[in-house]
């Protein structure tokens, strides 16, 4: 029987945890002094993130946990692990020597020691160690701030055509994707779309989709690239240093590959451009060996840091790719025809500011290349220098393009004197990447019914 002594405190053990659950995030009641966490009507701004990640949960040799770490400390404020053809939900256990064997014995006790064994999870199961590895639901309370920074669940649906590798990435998702398969290239490009597409509109949530390094096993041509019109994202620059980002002597460089794409898209299709992203598709976490991280991301402008103010911008073509480039400031004036930008200049660094375009009329005429006995070969086909051609170039921090009216379309490179802290290949000089811009009347002229999302809320 309870004596009268007891109930106070066991009415406090029973309270505690409850008062506990009330409490913001973050553990304690705010102040007025302190202010809100996210302020009314906040201005637009920068918010840096990448959308191409690995961990344990696939080909990754690291603990989610310790990755999203490393991007939170260096100023990332958006990031989405996106494991191949899995997401990390449910029970996942791993064997300690697989652990071992992929981080060379580096990972665990690095895991125990930042997060320490109360959080660290082991058991053995028939002689075998095996390790824990936490979802998603779990860890990103570990992490996620308002306002500072934020988790996005993403899957890398990883298909194929025949032996061609056909790898993307949707954020935002909350179901599984499998891969859809297809007839040819473009079909299984257009079949996974759909099947994202539709878990967005059953679910009422944002999801961006967009191709991964068309040049891995030159799976993807520019052409395809092309085609697949419902495709509105890829990656112009991926840090892993196997994907082919340069071409070779037969296969197009991906810059390349975007204007070329752009201009069947827009002179052929009467189709909106693709939109380029940049992305770190890391895999090694343990030096700079490997795909390791930090070589390419995306600067998204918008009021808040939540996926689907992000997600909007996105589809808005209201960001930039990088690989260690930044910019203050990024402009399209539609009404003025005029493209501005302005670089956040590195001590030490010079500038290039070049803009690149296609102007109406140029011809899409080609050649296929050939192999050393003269058959033409699957690969991007060759293309007058019309396409994608430099219109105009600025040394500094600062350009202006105002445009003709002839060009279907017209986008910037800014490239560095300086490498970038973690280069991918050889020779390689810190870039940021704007988005197309000037095409919309070419498309809208052919399909009025097609629109150019807008600021809005952002």
């Amino acid at each position: 029987m309870l004596s009268r002594t007891n109930l106070p405190r066991l009415r406090w053990r029973w309270l505690a945890p409850l008062a506990l659950l009330l409490l913001p995030r973050g553990g304690a009641l705010g102040s007025e002094e302190e202010g809100p966490a996210v302020p009314a009507d906040p201005p637009a701004r920068w918010w840096k993130g990448n959308l191409h990640t690995h961990s344990f949960w696939s080909d990754g040799n690291d603990f989610p946990e310790m990755i999203v770490d490393w991007y939170r400390q260096r100023g990332y404020h958006f990031l989405a692990l996106s494991d191949h053809n899995v997401l990390s939900q449910g029970p996942r256990w791993m064997d300690r020597a697989e652990i071992d064997r992929r981080s060379g014995g580096r990972a665990f006790d690095r895991y125990v020691a930042r997060f320490g064994r109360s959080w660290v999870e082991t058991r053995t199961v028939d002689g075998t160690d095996q390790v824990r590895l936490r979802p998603l639901s779990e860890y990103r309370a570990l992490v996620e701030q308002a306002d500072r920074f934020l988790l996005i669940q993403g899957e890398e649906i990883t298909d194929r055509f025949e032996r061609k590798p056909i790898h993307m990435n949707a954020s935002n998702l909350a179901e599984l994707v499998p891969p859809q398969g297809g007839s040819s290239v473009v079909e299984v490009i257009e079949n996974n779309l759909k099947a994202v597409q539709e878990q967005a509109e059953r679910l009422g949530i944002p999801i961006v989709t967009h191709l991964n390094h068309p040049n891995f096993g030159y799976g993807v041509t520019a052409e395809e690239l092309a085609e697949a019109v419902r495709e509105r994202f890829f990656e112009v620059y991926n840090g892993h240093p196997g994907v082919n980002h340069q071409g070779d002597t037969r296969h197009a460089p991906i810059e390349r590959m975007w204007d070329i794409a752009n201009t069947l898209r827009i002179a052929g299709f009467q189709a909106a451009p693709l939109f380029g992203l940049g992305t770190d598709d890391s895999h090694n976490y343990f030096g700079t060996e490997g795909s390791s991280p930090g070589r390419g991301w995306i600067m998204v402008r918008s009021r808040h840091l939540t996926p689907e103010r992000l997600i909007d911008a996105i589809q808005a073509g209201d960001f930039y790719a990088s690989s260690g480039v930044t910019l203050r400031e990024v402009r399209y004036d539609e009404a003025a025809g005029a493209l501005e930008l302005e670089v956040e200049p590195e001590e030490g660094a010079s500038y290039r500011i070049d803009f690149i375009g296609t102007l109406n009329g140029a011809g899409t005429a080609s050649e296929p290349v050939l192999d050393d006995e003269g058959t033409p070969i699957d690969a991007t086909r060759r293309y007058s220098d019309e396409i994608g051609k430099v219109l105009a170039s600025a040394e500094g921090t600062s350009a202006r393009y105002e445009l003709t009216g002839d060009e279907l379309y017209v986008r910037a490179v800014v490239t560095s004197s300086l490498p970038p802290e973690n280069p991918s290949f050889a020779g390689q000089k810190a870039q940021a990447w704007t988005q197309p811009v000037g095409w919309s009347k070419w498309v809208e002229a052919a399909n009025p019914a097609a629109g150019v999302g807008g600021e809005g809320g952002r």
